[in-house]
């Protein structure tokens, strides 16, 4: 079969896949990276007397100031449940419908984002579109990551690494474009317009890319393979249910206890997957995105410190983590050395928020230069990149080869329960403060 296979002429399928794996998460990743605008529509509008003298010392108002935590609940919660959904979706929805629906929905989504950014609304209304925006987004989010790791499984394996490479960039670029439209000078409201245009061009390239995909002959070579079985297999078709209606219940015993066997032999990387994110999403960008520069003094600094230290630098060094285990693999998948760095990632909770995160009620500043956060930020972002891909690459290579494909299941639903963990526990990080 792969002697016959034609050639993948100007790695036109391995784009295709790298554009769609980052058209999968930079939607979440635009509306993560532009709290900074979000939060501006939902301040509380100043009397005059207030906005001449004392507008800068005028606290945060509760929408605001729950911002954050509320948007990446609502995001890691319908992605974990959807997540769980698409096993069936699969079988239900055509292949097509499901990434060209969920691409143009989420496509419609950031265009209205846009709309909006040029209307004027009260703040209440304003916040509740929002999160309704963001459930959208992340839900037909989960559903297209599911199909399209589908669609890599009927090519040959070096064909995921576009999907991955895809979507670990997808958060530099959004932060980059975001750093990009506060250099033009404009003012938040035409920055932010011209910030969601992008994402809207960057899914509609998406969808283009997805069309193109089937026509191109290295795509429908592996299409084709991928039919023969099945038109074999129907030959037999009344044979193979004659026994299969036997053994049906003794099968269902295997799975249900071959499904235990599994968890058992990788629960500690399927747990240390979950503390990963966990501990990252309970602190970015809940808490991250709140730390106030100390040395702007009102200065250029101050518009791009959040943009710069917290979303780009993070973006990157969780890349440059996730790249790295594609040439280091320590510590070895069977090291305690593992989940004992993992564990220790939970100090970083403290020491973000002993940085300048404002507002805050209880906790004092002990961090308050600059070079601490971005210092802590570099470690963060670089073990959780790192760290995590060591967890996802393991797990499979734990269980025996037919157990493998399970195996990568309970581990992506142990990642999206990290993640839904951590949006549910930014809540109490951030009160705390």
């Amino acid at each position: 079969m792969a002697t016959n296979s034609p050639k993948d002429k100007y790695l036109g399928v391995w784009m295709i896949f790298f554009m769609l794996g980052l058209g999968t998460l930079l939607p979440w990743n635009f509306f993560m990276t532009a709290t900074m605008y979000f939060q501006k529509r939902l301040k509380e509008p100043l009397s005059a007397e207030v906005s001449v003298n004392q507008s800068e010392s005028v606290p945060p108002s509760v929408l605001e100031a729950k911002f954050n935590n509320v948007m990446t609940l609502c995001a890691m919660l319908p992605l974990l449940l959807c997540t769980c959904l698409n096993s069936f979706l699969h079988s239900l929805i055509p292949q097509r419908l499901r990434v060209m629906g969920s691409l143009s929905v989420i496509m419609i989504v950031f265009i209205i984002t846009a709309i909006l950014v040029k209307i004027p609304l009260e703040p209440l209304p304003f916040f509740s579109i929002t999160m309704v925006k963001i459930i959208i987004i992340n839900s037909f989010g989960a559903v297209l990551q599911g199909s399209l790791f589908g669609m890599a499984g009927l090519l040959p394996a070096s064909y995921t690494t576009p999907i991955m490479s895809g979507q670990g960039l997808a958060g530099t670029f959004a932060a980059f474009a975001m750093i990009c439209a506060i250099a033009s000078g404009s003012e938040m409201e035409s920055a932010a317009f011209g910030y969601f245009i992008v994402a809207c061009v960057v899914v509609f390239l998406s969808i283009l890319s997805y069309i193109m995909l089937p026509k191109l002959e290295f795509f429908q070579f592996f299409q084709e393979q991928n039919r023969k079985p099945t038109s074999d297999d129907e030959q037999n078709a009344v044979t193979l249910m004659n026994t299969e209606l036997k053994d049906a219940t003794t099968d269902e015993t295997d799975q249900s206890i071959s499904m235990m066997k599994i968890f058992k032999k990788i629960w500690v990387l399927a747990l240390s997957v979950c503390c990963t994110f966990t501990v990252s999403i309970g602190i970015f960008p809940a808490i991250t995105s709140d730390t106030k520069s100390t040395l702007a003094n009102g200065g250029p600094w101050e518009r791009y410190f959040i943009p710069v230290s917290c979303f780009l630098l993070f973006n990157l060094c969780d890349w440059t983590g996730r790249s790295l285990t594609a040439v280091c693999m320590w510590p070895g998948r069977d090291s305690l050395v593992l989940p004992l760095f993992i564990v220790a990632r939970v100090l970083f909770i403290p020491l973000f928020m002993l940085c300048n995160v404002q507002p805050r009620l209880h906790l004092p500043v002990y961090f308050q230069h600059d070079g601490y956060f971005i210092a802590f930020m570099v470690l963060f972002a670089f073990s959780n990149g790192y760290l995590a891909s060591l967890c996802m690459c393991y797990g499979p290579k734990k269980v025996l080869p037919h157990e493998a494909e399970t195996a990568g299941a309970i581990m992506a639903f142990f990642l999206s329960l990290g993640l839904a963990s951590g949006a549910a526990a930014s809540f109490l990080f951030r009160a705390l403060v």
